[in-house]
């Protein structure tokens, strides 16, 4: 029986690993494992990947996506629909595409020993910054 004291929103913003899915040109799912970090009062998804991923490539055609993140006992789970954008590539390590990438980390990681390092990185991968706008969280806790 599932526990009506449950919020998907606080298992949202805890989780760290989540699985990402987005529509291929032919309508199946295309699911990728993903590294987000929810900003709840924002009503946000922030996803750090490489320009040329097929992610990437299937969200630029439709923005539609769902994340979905697992509690570690499997017990708790919750789902985001959203509507993302995608940001970047960058090519100046100080434009507004890189600095969305290290907004990103902030939220996801905390504070990084080498700036300079790590935004010369990320236009030398060409990092994108998807950014999901939450449309719909649910879930659940399994008793």
């Amino acid at each position: 029986m599932a526990d009506p004291s449950f919020d998907p929103h606080a298992l949202l913003a805890e989780s760290r690993v989540g699985v990402l899915a987005t529509l291929k040109a032919d309508g199946r799912p295309q699911l990728s494992p993903v590294w987000p970090a929810y900003d709840r009062d924002a009503g946000v998804i922030l996803v750090s990947s490489g320009a040329t991923t097929a992610k990437v490539a299937n969200l630029r055609r439709d923005p539609r996506a769902a994340l979905e993140v697992t509690s570690a006992d499997t017990w708790q789970w919750a789902t985001a629909e959203c509507t993302a954008t995608v940001i970047g590539p960058g090519t100046d390590p100080h434009g507004p595409e890189v600095q969305a990438l290290v907004d990103y980390y902030r939220v996801a990681a905390g504070e990084h020993p080498d700036w300079a390092e790590y935004r010369s990185v990320m236009v030398a991968e060409r990092r994108v910054l998807i950014r999901m706008a939450v449309d719909r969280v649910y879930g659940a806790k399994v008793d």
